[in-house]
């Protein structure tokens, strides 16, 4: 974020002020973090501060806003935010980062650091009645279960913005008859409106990844909105439309729907899952049998 500024190690306990537009030397170092980018993790901590302003401008955050990060990393994205908003919580898996951070984040503002498994996260409790921000650099080996648990305290969530792999954002936000149209797609969009809205290269990360990221909005819909009558229906349905992509929804939903079902949706039986918008989802689910 423009006027940011991180400390740099010049001698053993001694920290200094970088000088504006010039880099730490040893980026690992920036800080006080000392331990590498943990493989086993998937973490590629984001360094870009182009890249960090245009999240936090993205985001947006207003006082008054609980945000939540998932995976602050190496403070990248959470010093900004705690210079713009003055708190936040933040939930880190890897125990290593957790006394940098908090050592780092006392000249920023007031950090709460959660350390748990973020799929262990109850956020509808963590919200306590008024509706939380979250956002994140997900790691990409963990980001669809993040974001279906995400999903189910969407009653809790104001809005999410994620940086994930952007292969993974194409197939968010992907329309019927994309090719990566599917599960996720619809998932989603039922629940949320979805909206990619930039793509990052590689050498925004330290590791570098091996793929483009790209960052999502998704602004959870009003539940009188979403219109399914069954979650755990609606899920079955999706899961079993797109099993077997090349079969037609006759075949592939027999488990749930006979051809008169399908037909009484107003979709054709010979139709094949990628043609069909969210909304032929919900009234087929909401035909359909339970599971």
């Amino acid at each position: 974020m423009p006027g940011h500024r991180f400390p740099r190690r010049t001698g053993p306990g001694r920290a200094v002020r970088a000088r504006p537009r010039r880099p730490a030397r040893n980026p690992a170092a920036v800080s006080g973090f000392s331990e590498p980018a943990k493989k086993s993790l998937g973490q590629h901590f984001l360094h870009e501060r182009g890249v960090v302003a245009k999240i936090i401008l993205a985001v947006d955050p207003k006082p008054g806003d609980r945000i939540v990060e998932i995976g602050p990393g190496q403070g990248a994205m959470t010093f900004p935010l705690l210079e713009r908003h003055g708190a936040l919580t933040a939930i880190e898996f890897d125990r290593d980062l957790l006394a940098p951070l908090a050592a780092a984040a006392r000249a920023h503002g007031e950090l709460t650091l959660l350390h748990a498994n973020v799929l262990d996260v109850d956020f509808t409790a963590l919200a306590g009645g008024t509706p939380i921000r979250l956002v994140g650099n997900l790691p990409y080996n963990l980001s669809s279960p993040i974001l279906f648990h995400a999903l189910d305290h969407a009653a809790a969530v104001r809005d999410m913005h994620f940086m994930l792999q952007k292969e993974v954002v194409d197939r968010m936000a992907a329309p019927p008859g994309s090719k990566v149209y599917g599960r996720l797609s619809v998932m989603l969009q039922a629940w949320c409106e979805v909206t990619a809205l930039f793509v990052v290269g590689p050498g925004a990360f330290r590791p570098p990844p091996r793929v483009d990221s790209a960052v999502v909005r998704l602004v959870p819909r009003a539940p009188e909105s979403v219109g399914i009558v069954d979650p755990a229906r609606f899920a079955a349905v999706v899961r079993d439309a797109f099993g077997q992509r090349r079969k037609t929804l006759r075949n592939a939903l027999s488990r749930l729907c006979d051809e008169a079902t399908i037909r009484a949706a107003g979709i054709d039986p010979q139709t094949r899952a990628e043609q069909l918008a969210v909304a032929d989802f919900v009234r087929l689910a909401n035909l359909a049998s339970t599971p």
